[in-house]
């Protein structure tokens, strides 16, 4: 298995685990009355948590990318049948 398998196989599995992240505890501004300002869209978020949300993701991914380097090199599942 090459090194470049393996960081595309991270990156892929980071924008899927960050885009599911990404609504996760988000409140709108027309939820929050305190931080509802003037000429901003009702529905953009107050603090979307992105700094958080990267780093939580790239943990997950980094430990799901190990999995799959684990079971791809140990010839549990036989990806080339």
């Amino acid at each position: 298995m090459s090194f470049v398998t393996l960081i595309l196989v991270f990156v892929i599995i980071w924008w899927l685990i960050f885009f599911a992240a990404l609504p996760v505890g988000v409140k709108a501004r027309h939820e929050n009355t305190d931080a509802a300002d003037e000429g901003t869209d009702p529905g953009a978020p107050t603090n979307p948590n992105l700094k958080k949300k990267a780093i939580v993701t790239t943990a997950i991914a980094l430990g799901l990318t190990i999995v799959y380097y684990f079971v791809a090199t140990s010839g549990l599942i036989d990806f080339r049948q």
